[in-house]
């Protein structure tokens, strides 16, 4: 049997939803299977081999209780090669904060647990899905709309991981 990898993520919107798929789907055309589950409805990491989390940054805040699931299930990840994406807007508009930042947010949430691997990825802002007051202060900021995602850049991070993990094709659980 191949290696199982957890993809988990937190979505507000449903754009790190989709990142978290792309990035199973790579891991699953390297002959390591993965599931994608939304990190608030894991029940248990024990048939994991791997876990990659992801979540996006909101008005320079990690979204989603990152922190809360690495403690629930800290036993496990402590034995299992941890990476981790971030989804925000920063990368294509500077005035949201540092990228290096979002790494640092992401990385802190994971203690006590060192990642082999975090980035972050832009995301997608779209008005349709967005209250009226933020469509006004995204309006009023000036913030860039439209989906940023880098898909290539998204699979070549993805095709990494089966190295920095340590887990491939062939290695059985």
């Amino acid at each position: 049997m191949p290696p199982l990898v957890l993809v988990a993520y937190a979505s507000k919107r449903g754009s790190t939803a989709e990142v978290a798929g792309a990035v199973a789907g790579e891991l699953e055309r390297a002959g390591i299977a993965a599931e994608v589950i939304e990190f608030g409805s894991v029940v248990s990491l024990d048939p994991y081999e791997g876990l990659v989390i992801g979540a996006p940054v909101y008005t320079g805040k990690l979204f989603g209780d990152v922190a809360s699931f690495v403690r629930r299930h800290e036993d496990k990840i402590r034995r299992i090669p941890v990476a981790a994406f971030v989804m925000g807007i920063a990368p294509v508009y500077p005035k949201a904060g540092d990228p290096a930042q979002f790494v640092g947010l992401m990385t802190a949430a994971l203690q006590p647990v060192t990642p082999v691997a975090v980035t972050v990825f832009a995301g997608k802002l779209d008005p349709s899905t967005q209250s009226f007051a933020e469509r006004s202060l995204t309006k009023l900021l000036k913030v860039p709309v439209g989906d940023f995602r880098d898909w290539n850049a998204i699979a070549a991070w993805s095709r990494q991981l089966p190295d920095l993990m340590g887990i491939g094709k062939g290695e059985g659980r």
